[in-house]
């Protein structure tokens, strides 16, 4: 299945990994009483804050995210990947690193956690971040940047 205009797109993968996504959302606040918010937990394991699950929790967390990855591509038979340069990755890092900052929470905690609790906070930061998304699209797209190899 594809859609008009978008010809890698999989939506029906999509779909299947927005479920999970959200199924471990709604695990992890219903079994731990936790927002599964990655920043802060990568903030926890990394001992940049003092809050939230505990270190070691927050570890497993963190590299259950690319071991999940992982064992799909194993029983899929592999993903494609195409990765941008690693100089566009360290400033696309960085700049995810202070938004989610000055956002206090990243897509997850905001868009996945918050937006399903009708968190006011949470449905203004996702509205920022689609908007930021789709204005930096179309102006690297106007300017003529490829940014995928």
């Amino acid at each position: 299945m594809s859609l008009p205009g978008f010809p890698d797109a999989a939506p029906l993968a999509g779909l299947g990994g927005g479920i999970l996504i959200g199924l471990a959302a709604a695990l992890m606040l219903l079994g731990a009483g936790r927002i599964a918010g990655v920043s802060g937990i990568f903030a926890r394991a990394t001992g940049l804050s003092d809050s939230g699950m505990s270190k070691p929790g927050a570890w497993m967390f963190v590299l259950g995210l690319p071991l999940g990855a992982f064992i799909v591509a194993l029983a899929t038979g592999g993903l494609p990947a195409n990765f941008a340069s690693p100089a566009y990755l360290v400033v696309a890092g960085l700049l995810v690193g202070i938004g989610t900052r000055l956002g206090s929470g990243c897509t997850s905690g905001h868009g996945v956690c918050g937006v399903s609790r009708l968190s006011q906070r949470s449905l203004v930061a996702t509205v920022t971040f689609m908007a930021a998304g789709i204005a930096t699209v179309a102006l690297m797209n106007t300017l003529g940047m490829e940014v995928l190899p």
